[in-house]
């Protein structure tokens, strides 16, 4: 994650500047759509690859750690707050973070398709830096519980 705002973007109020960048799947309608579903209160839970933290340095989020949500057009729309953290393999996934995500899986077996769809996706390879790369099993993931702490888009967006 990067910091949010500054010459690449509208400028943040002070409090949220520094604050890590959050940005969920590739910009495009995946994106948006999950963007649209934190928005609207319906996705409160995330899963990663416990390896995209690793290959990009970064520390797994810790319950309070607060980021910026961005949208496909890299404008920053909410504050989010991490709750809750576990770090499970794949096949550890249950159906109650499953429900959470928002994405209207009906059962871990769909959740569970549509995520390793996407993580062995050639976009993903490519972020990865490793075109054979496959989840199974015992693939880490870590599953993220969030609140929406701010709205920034009536913020940033004036009328």
């Amino acid at each position: 994650m990067t910091p949010a705002g500054g010459p690449d973007g509208p400028e943040l109020p002070a409090a949220y500047a520094s604050l890590p960048r959050a940005e969920f799947a590739f910009p495009g309608p995946l994106r948006d759509r999950l963007v649209g579903a934190i928005l609207d209160g319906s996705k409160t839970a995330t899963t990663s690859l416990l390896r995209e933290y690793g290959d990009e340095g970064e520390p797994v989020p810790e319950p309070g750690a607060r980021s910026v949500l961005i949208d496909s057009a890299g404008e920053p729309v909410a504050v989010i707050e991490t709750a809750a953290v576990r770090v499970v393999p794949l096949a550890g996934v249950d159906a109650a973070h499953a429900v959470d995500e928002g994405e209207g899986h009906g059962s871990v077996a769909e959740w569970r398709a549509a995520h390793e769809e996407f993580w062995n996706s050639d976009a993903m390879r490519a972020e990865l830096g490793d075109g054979g790369f496959e989840v199974d099993d015992a693939t880490p993931v870590v599953l993220e519980r969030f609140r929406v702490v701010e709205d920034l888009r009536r913020r940033l967006r004036p009328r």
